[in-house]
Order: C-alpha cells, then structure tokens, then sequence
C-alpha cells in the first residue's frame, strides 16, 4: 500500500512537470517502476500512464494544437514505434535498465547543443524525426526530451508546443500499448496500474497549465536536465546492482 502511495503522489507531481515542460512524468515514474516490477513489465504499464498523461495535456491545451505537424511526425512515428516495442519485448532486462539510464544522460548535452543551433526545421525533417523517435519510444518509452526540442525547432512555442507534442504522442503510445496487447505482454493487472497512475498524472498535467505562464525559460530547461540525470543515475545503478 505504501509503495503505490508513493507511485501515485510521484505521478501528480510527475504529470505536474510533464504539464509544465512538456516531459517528465515518465522520466520519474519510470524508474520506480521498473524497481517495483522490472522493466518489462513497468514499461508496458508505464505506456498506459503515459497515454493518459498526453490526453491530460491535450485537454488542457485542446485549442492549440497544430495538427498538421501533429500528422507529419505521427504518420511515420507510428509503424516505427510498433517495430521498438517488439525489440524491447526480446531485450534482456539489464541491457534495457542500461539503455534506458545511457539515453537519459546522453539526452542532456543534446538537447542544449540543438537549442543552440536556433534552425527552424522543414516539415521533412520533422517527418524524419518522428520514424526516428517513435522507434527509440517503442523501446525506451519516454522520448519528450527529443520530441519537444524538435516540434520547437519546427516553430510551436507554449501551449501550441506542448499539446501538439502530446497528441503525436498519444499515437505513438497507442501504436505501443496495442503492440504489446498483441504479444501478450499488457496483462489485465499491468492496464490497471497504468490506468491508476494515469489518472494521477493526468491530474498533475491541469495543474501544469495552471504555472505555466509563471515559469521562466531557464527554469524549464534546467527542470528537463535535472529529471533526466536523476532517472539515467538511478536506472543505470539498479542494472549494475
């Protein structure tokens, strides 16, 4: 009882991030998760979660959607992240608690190098983008920190850029959930999970919206590097233990 009070105050304050800079609730939740159940199972409930943390963000933002770019980066994305989902499903456990820690910290000095560059990106590469990252999702699961720099390298900025992040998301996590539904490994227990910690992300993100506005730039940024040093930190520690 205690540890699924604890994963469900981490996934309000997890979707409450997630509301404000567009990631990080999977980023903390996961973690957690995979200490509790392993990464095979965490990650397909954490799928769950995360479909319901970019309906939360979606809603709040509905009216600033950009669904053109939503479609250029989710069209491709989603065969692609069918396809990851099937490579986690045959990973062994350590080499994705490693994966996932290596991408995390990797993602820091990658995402300061592409804010550097100030390019606005055609549509193309945005397309590019999303086969790309919807493949790396499939298997790692939270990839916000590679889709927000590139749909804000395309031109979308605040509310516009975090609800058109979350709906090309939703499909990609959809793709994924149905992908492990079909091989078996989205048990009725692990739906549950991932409908109960959704439903508290999915809260945190309406709060979110609500300090947004208040939250400077730089604040944002170094929220984003802080999650994921933190989550790289702690999964590559548990694969060596």
């Amino acid at each position: 009882m205690t540890s699924w009070l604890v994963t469900l105050v981490v996934g309000v304050i997890a979707g409450t991030i997630s509301g404000v800079v567009g990631t990080g609730a999977s980023i903390l939740l996961l973690p957690i998760l995979v200490y509790q159940y392993g990464p095979q199972y965490a990650v397909p409930v954490m799928a769950i979660a995360s479909l319901l943390s970019n309906v939360g963000k979606m809603a709040a933002w509905r009216r600033d959607i950009d669904w053109r770019a939503c479609l250029l980066y989710a069209l491709p994305g989603i065969p692609a992240a069918a396809l990851g989902a099937k490579t986690l499903l045959v990973l062994p456990p350590r080499v994705v608690d490693v994966a996932l820690g290596a991408f995390f910290l990797v993602m820091i000095p990658l995402r300061h190098r592409r804010r550097a560059k100030r390019a606005r990106v055609p549509g193309y590469a945005l397309a590019l983008g999303g086969a790309a990252i919807g493949f790396v999702t499939g298997i790692v699961l939270s990839t916000g920190p590679l889709s927000i720099p590139l749909f804000a390298a395309y031109g979308l900025t605040r509310g516009a850029l975090l609800a058109t992040e979350a709906a090309a998301s939703l499909a990609l996590m959809a793709t994924k959930a149905a992908t492990f539904g079909a091989l078996g490994a989205l048990p009725a227990p692990a739906l549950a999970q991932g409908v109960v910690i959704g439903a508290a992300v999915m809260a945190g993100s309406f709060v979110g919206k609500a300090i947004v506005q208040r939250i400077s730039a730089q604040v944002f940024e170094r929220a984003i590097d802080a999650v994921l040093l933190v989550a790289g930190v702690a999964l590559i520690g548990a694969a060596v233990r």
